[in-house]
């Protein structure tokens, strides 16, 4: 059976939480979660790789077990995120190695390969977007709040915070919502109840809007790098939809696109075919 070891680490004074398993001299692959989830969503996929695969998933600052600093202490920004995974995976002594990416960590990870591309061996991005035609009218309310930040528009993203639109986000899509497990949005629904979380969560909605003012300089590392690329996407996602995905193609014209029948968490009813794909994808 595959071992999983659970750890936090300390980066410059920043405690993250991470799960890994595998062979430390193998192929690394970096799993970045998404909101409002954690490492958790994970734990199904790790197991299917870590027989060949060094796998790493860190909770990203402010989810999950790793540290939530006050927002006096710490700016709740995508670059700030990445600039801890960043630094997460120099501690670690990652040198090299293939990222997976999905909803949040898609910028997250985009960020750590624009910084440096010449770490990254491989992207696999599972509903994690680039491209504006990949953002559905779902956003809608977070782009007001980006127009306009007024307490009310803010206020109005409470919507998303709450359990039922979490439980929402995992079974939209799907075919049989009997094959979800609870444990995933519950434990989701935990972290988001924390004192505080409802307010970093909401600083986050707010500055989306600059990973997507980054889109163009993703989108030309796609163009100038071409990593080996696999988009593997829930076609039913409510969030990214499906251009999102094609659209990698555009720009790396070898890119691999999958499409599974199901949601925007797609782990929870697709894990053993990702895994497929991802072996497949890395041999």
């Amino acid at each position: 059976m595959t071992k999983v070891s659970f750890q936090k680490i300390n980066v410059d004074g920043f405690n993250v939480f991470y799960r890994e398993a595998g062979p430390k001299d193998g192929s690394t692959l970096l799993l970045l979660h998404g909101f409002p989830s954690s490492s958790h969503m994970f734990r199904d996929l790790i197991p299917l790789l870590a027989d060949r695969f060094h796998v790493v998933a860190p909770d990203l600052p402010g989810f999950g077990r790793s540290d939530m600093p006050s927002r006096e202490k710490f700016t709740y920004t995508f670059d700030n995120i990445a600039a801890v995974i960043d630094r997460f995976t120099e501690v670690l002594g990652l040198k090299k190695f293939a990222i997976y990416v999905f909803d949040y960590g898609a910028p997250t990870g985009f960020r750590l390969a624009l910084k440096r591309p010449e770490r990254i061996t491989a992207i696999i991005s599972q509903n994690g977007n680039a491209y504006e035609e990949g953002l559905s009218e779902g956003w809608n309310p977070i782009q007001a709040y980006w127009k306009n930040p007024s307490e009310a528009n803010r206020a109005a993203l409470r919507q998303f915070l709450t359990p039922e639109a979490t439980f929402w986000q995992y079974t939209h899509g799907v075919s049989d919502a009997t094959a979800v497990s609870p444990d995933g949005y519950s434990l989701d629904n935990f972290y988001l109840a924390r004192p505080g979380s409802d307010e970093v969560q909401l600083d986050l909605f707010g500055d989306y809007k600059s990973n997507v003012a980054l889109y163009p300089k993703f989108q030309d590392y796609f163009r100038t790098h071409k990593p080996r690329f696999l988009a593997i996407w829930g076609k039913n996602d409510p969030f990214f939809l499906p251009p999102g995905a094609e659209a990698f193609k555009r720009d790396n014209p070898k890119a691999v696109v999958k499409f599974l029948d199901t949601g925007h968490f797609a782990l929870e009813t697709h894990a053993d075919q990702i895994a497929a794909e991802i072996r497949n994808f890395l041999s």
